[in-house]
């Protein structure tokens, strides 16, 4: 199957379910990559609005840093400027209606390396100056293990950086601006986070994809083990007050589905089912003010469309009250991000 495969997904057309409430989405990527991996891969405004426009009441979007259009020149540190540049450009674009009424970048998270200390500083001022009015924050990938079969995707590749005396001190430089810090890890480094969190109270920080689970490779076939450890870091974040989590990305396949592998797409009322025992720890432990459901696209739509996913967080959520439904799927990533659409 081709990445993001349309007319794959199109094999499983479905009603858009309660087509009414708002969506924030909170994450999702623009790039253009060609690579010797990937020959081509284009995600951009006409891909995106084509996805969210497929029926849900999504209003606005939140881009996550992708490591996509950095500067190709000029200081290192520097270069990440360059992808905010290119993100404040389509932000505009959709800002004028040309591409639907979705509000797509209404928030944008850069990247700015957290171990340059309290150098980091004029690298968040120039990433705010790129986008005076659309910046929020930086991630900083910081996935690490050991073993050689788990791909080590962090920018930068060490052991431990969340504990790092530079990371954390970069890190309050970041609080101080007022700026937030979405965190992409893998579960194993959960209680990591957590003293990281407690270290910088005063950093607004989201978690990732539910914490980055792992169900492949050493991780595989594992269940009972893998999920007693993954609940108990979620658990030990979530007693942290600065701490959000995003639900979703469990659309890739390190977290161990076969649904990007069927010859025919999951339905939202498997995906649902499937999802449910991992959403709804999350929820437990968190509270829905501090949950938000995210599409993690394209990197999800390997798995599943934009339609399926969003109907199966309706069905899986249809138990909470109103108020909490508004929050997972808007009010909490609004009030984050600091959107006002």
């Amino acid at each position: 199957m081709p990445y993001g495969g349309n007319d794959w997904l199109a094999l499983t057309p479905e009603r858009t379910l309660e087509p009414e409430i708002p969506i924030c989405d909170p994450h999702h990527h623009f790039w253009d990559f060609r690579t010797e991996r990937i020959p081509h891969q284009r995600y951009l405004l006409h891909e995106l609005a084509a996805d969210v426009g497929s029926g849900h009441n999504v209003r606005s979007t939140v881009f996550i840093e992708a490591r996509a259009m950095y500067r190709s020149d000029g200081p290192e540190e520097m270069r990440p400027v360059g992808e905010v540049e290119f993100v404040q450009g389509l932000a505009a674009a959709s800002a004028s209606g040309l591409y639907g009424p979705v509000r797509a970048a209404a928030a944008i998270i850069g990247h700015a390396n957290l171990n340059l200390d309290e150098r980091v500083e004029p690298v968040l001022k120039a990433l705010q100056a790129a986008s005076p009015n659309r910046f929020r924050g930086i991630r900083h990938s910081v996935t690490w293990d050991s073993h050689p079969e788990v791909e080590n995707t962090a920018a930068h590749r060490m052991q431990g950086q969340l504990l790092n005396n530079r990371f954390q001190a970069g890190a309050r430089v970041l609080a101080r601006m007022g700026l937030s810090f979405d965190a992409w890890l893998f579960f194993p480094q959960l209680p990591e986070l957590a003293n990281f969190a407690k270290a910088v109270p005063d950093l607004t920080i989201i978690l990732n994809h539910i914490g980055g689970l792992l169900r492949v490779g050493p991780y595989a076939n594992r269940d009972s083990e893998v999920m007693a450890t993954w609940r108990s870091g979620i658990a030990a974040v979530a007693d942290c007050p600065n701490v959000n989590i995003k639900l979703g990305g469990i659309g890739m396949p390190r977290t161990g589905f076969d649904w990007h592998t069927r010859t025919k797409p999951i339905g939202s009322e498997e995906l649902a089912g499937s999802m449910a025992p991992l959403m709804t720890y999350c929820i437990e432990q968190f509270g829905p003010d501090r949950c938000m459901f995210e599409s993690n696209f394209p990197v999800d739509k390997v798995s599943y469309s934009y339609n399926v996913l969003y109907n199966a967080f309706k069905r899986l959520s249809v138990g909470y009250s109103a108020a909490e439904r508004a929050a997972m799927f808007h009010d909490t990533a609004a009030r984050v991000y600091r959107i006002d659409v």
